[in-house]
């Protein structure tokens, strides 16, 4: 069995993330519990997983603050997995990612949609930037590197930002690299 490698101290905030929630059981029981799910039982039926798959990845899960295990039954001892508001905010992600399985992978048509529980209209999911309102698809928009980036990011991206909520500079300069640069 091949070890994985472990994105969790890379720099890279998308790295980070796919490090919590990447492995595709880990992103199937976050939407099973948004569903409602949160039992051993439960989750293994949902996903007909074996046991001790199940296992490791609701102790990861649990061991990343995304679910916290919590005792419903002493005898025999029982836990259920509840979600954490760190869960909680993945949820866009999740909704996110369900919007450009249907445009792009399900060319029979949606098996699962986003809905208005309130009236049952179809809901299409979008990122949209909070203060301006405008789509984050559009090519208006791209990454930058913030505060604490490394100088191997900083190089591979752009542009970059003194800080949170300041404009934008253009790095035009474009550093020959080092030996201990590429290193990092």
């Amino acid at each position: 069995m091949v070890a994985k490698t472990s994105f969790e101290n890379r720099p890279c905030p998308i790295a980070r993330s796919l490090d919590a929630v990447g492995e595709w059981w880990s992103i199937l029981l976050l939407r099973d519990a948004f569903q409602g799910l949160a039992r051993f039982d439960q989750f293994q039926k949902s996903l007909d997983i074996a046991p001790n798959i199940l296992t490791r990845r609701l102790n990861s899960l649990v061991e990343r603050g995304l679910f916290e295990k919590r005792v419903y039954c002493e005898r025999p001892l029982r836990h259920e997995y509840v979600l954490t508001a760190k869960a909680r905010d993945f949820r866009p992600v999740l909704l996110s990612l369900l919007a450009w399985g249907n445009k792009h992978l399900a060319p029979e048509g949606p098996s699962l949609v986003v809905v208005d529980r309130a009236d049952g209209r179809w809901a299409e999911p979008v990122l949209v930037d909070r203060q301006s309102g405008s789509e984050l698809d559009s090519e208006g928009f791209t990454l930058a590197t913030g505060p604490t980036a490394t100088n191997r990011m900083r190089q591979r991206y752009r542009f970059s930002s003194a800080g949170s909520g300041l404009p934008l500079i253009e790095n035009t300069v474009i550093e020959h690299r080092s030996d201990e640069a590429r290193r990092q």
